[in-house]
Order: structure tokens, then C-alpha cells, then sequence
């Protein structure tokens, strides 16, 4: 979970790095050398802030830098293992962004880094002179697609899974890779695999909530799940290949008594598959 979080960090300030620069020119004209911060593998190196930590994002896995949150604290953890060199950023809760050089070094001569407010190199959102900023609609749309674009791209080049959650019928098999939870979202990572000899063409892939009605006339009752986002979902799935996509909802839970339901159905055909998702996988994502 915390690998997803912080690449979350990542996406976030890359989508407002536009508004960041322009924002910050008057400012800063000619661009500040970053300073460098040492850590290794056996001590941790403790990097304090003038306001509490929200976000925090290193550019390479051999560097680690872990805070609360759960709880936002004025303090994180560095520490990394040999390598290149990379690049931490941080954003305060107030906004303010801090970005250092990070290598490693075997031997510290510094454990601890109290870092001024006057370090930040500025903050995501922009500085002007009106009082009442307005944003529109339009842009925070767009902004959202492009964090759910990265974020779903970075799901499908991974290779981790939930389980082994698959269902097939006649040479087609639905499989449920992963299950993620972001900010207040959860990424179904799916992939459809055609073995037969005919294309398959997807009428809809949709996925319900299916409640078990208790008392003496039981029945089952299902709703329908809209997807936020939808990414790289296919039309047709050619013989002998197959597709990878991501479906985004908003997050929900399931109490015992009630399971999801995927439901994949062929555009003029009959290779259809009903997927049956328990509780204990949405209530546990990755």
C-alpha cells in the first residue's frame, strides 16, 4: 500500500507542475542547485519540516523514505541502499514543496536535517495577487484523467496480484490481477485472454454488488457499479491474444452477506462469464 501512495505523490505533482512553474517564475528566475542528503541501509536519516508532511515521493526503489499517514507529523524517515543517485520530494500540509538530491554513502557524518521553510522551492498552488482564486470545472477534470491515466499505467506494468481470482468458458478466461486502493478509489486491474478461434467481440463488462436477501423467501438482489474511469478497455480481443485494462470505482466495502459480481457478456455470441469476487477481496486491496 504505501509503494501506491507514494507513487499517488508523484502523479499529483506532475499533473499541477504546469501551474507550479508558471506560478513561481516572477519568483525565481534562475533555477536553485538542489542540496544533497546522504543515507544508507543501516541508520535512519530523520529530515524535519516547518509544517507537517502530506506527501513524499522518491524517484529510484533503492531510496525509502517513510512518514505517518495516518497522522501527519513534522518528520520522515530516509534511508537507501547503493545505487544512483535520485531525488526526494516532499509537499508540507500547507502546500510548501522541498525537493533534494538523495545519494547513498556508506559512512554518515549527518543524521538528522532540520529543514527551514525559506528551503522550499515553492508550492502547489499558485501565488496571486487576487484574493479569491477560482479554478473551473474543466480543469479539474482534467487533471483527475491524468492522475488515473498514470496511475492505471503504472498498475498494468507492475506484475503483482490479489490471488488467483479466474473464470473461463469456451477459450475465453477472465482474470482479476489486482485490486488497489488509492486516495478514495479502487483500481480492478483485468485481463480477458482469448484461446479460441474466433475473435471475441465485448458487448460490456460490468460489475454489481449482490446482496443475499435474509427471511423465509431468500432472493438475491444486485446494483450496478458505475467505473469513474475506464483504461485501455478493449472492444475485441483477437484469437490467441489478450488485454489488459483497469477498471476505477469509488471505494466501497462488503459485509459478509453481500460479494461482487463481474459480469462479462459477448457482443452477438454466447461465451459469457459470470465472475463471483468475495468480500474478503475488496475488503483487503492492495
Amino acid at each position: 500500500m504505501k509503494k501506491y501512495i507514494i507513487i499517488s505523490a508523484l502523479i499529483i505533482v506532475s499533473a499541477f507542475a504546469p501551474r507550479l512553474c508558471s506560478a513561481q517564475a516572477t519568483e525565481q528566475q534562475q533555477p536553485i542547485p538542489l542540496d544533497t542528503i546522504y543515507a544508507n541501509d543501516t541508520k535512519n536519516v530523520a529530515l524535519f519540516f516547518p509544517e507537517p508532511i502530506r506527501q513524499g515521493i522518491t524517484g529510484s526503489d533503492n531510496f525509502v523514505f517513510t512518514y505517518n499517514r495516518e497522522k501527519e507529523q513534522y518528520f520522515g524517515l530516509l534511508q537507501a541502499k547503493p545505487g544512483k543517485e535520485s531525488n526526494l520530494l516532499v509537499v508540507n500540509r500547507n502546500g510548501s514543496i522541498f525537493s533534494y538530491i538523495v545519494r547513498y554513502k556508506k559512512q554518515l557524518s549527518k543524521h538528522n536535517y532540520f529543514i527551514p521553510l525559506s528551503n522550499s522551492i515553492g508550492n502547489e498552488k499558485p501565488i496571486v495577487k487576487d484574493s479569491v482564486l477560482v479554478e473551473s470545472s474543466e480543469e479539474l477534470v482534467d487533471n483527475s484523467t491524468y492522475y488515473y491515466q498514470k496511475f492505471c499505467s503504472y498498475l498494468l506494468n507492475r506484475k503483482q496480484r490479489i490471488g488467483r481470482i479466474k473464470k473461463r468458458n469456451e477459450g475465453i478466461i477472465l482474470t482479476v490481477e489486482n485490486i488497489v486502493f488509492d486516495k478514495d478509489e479502487l483500481y480492478f486491474v483485468i485481463e480477458i485472454e482469448n484461446n479460441s478461434s474466433l475473435d471475441y467481440d465485448l458487448n460490456f463488462l460490468n460489475l454489481s454488488i449482490e446482496t443475499r436477501q435474509k427471511g423465509k423467501r431468500k432472493s438475491l438482489q444486485r446494483l450496478y457499479q458505475e467505473p469513474i474511469y475506464k483504461h485501455n478497455l478493449p472492444s475485441k480481443i483477437k484469437e490467441n491474444e489478450r488485454a489488459r485494462f483497469v477498471y476505477v470505482l469509488p471505494k466501497f466495502s462488503l459485509s459478509d452477506d453481500r460479494r461482487a459480481i463481474l459480469e462479462l457478456n459477448e457482443k452477438d455470441g454466447e461465451r459469457n462469464i459470470e465472475m463471483k469476487l468475495s468480500h474478503r477481496y475488496i475488503n483487503n486491496p492492495n
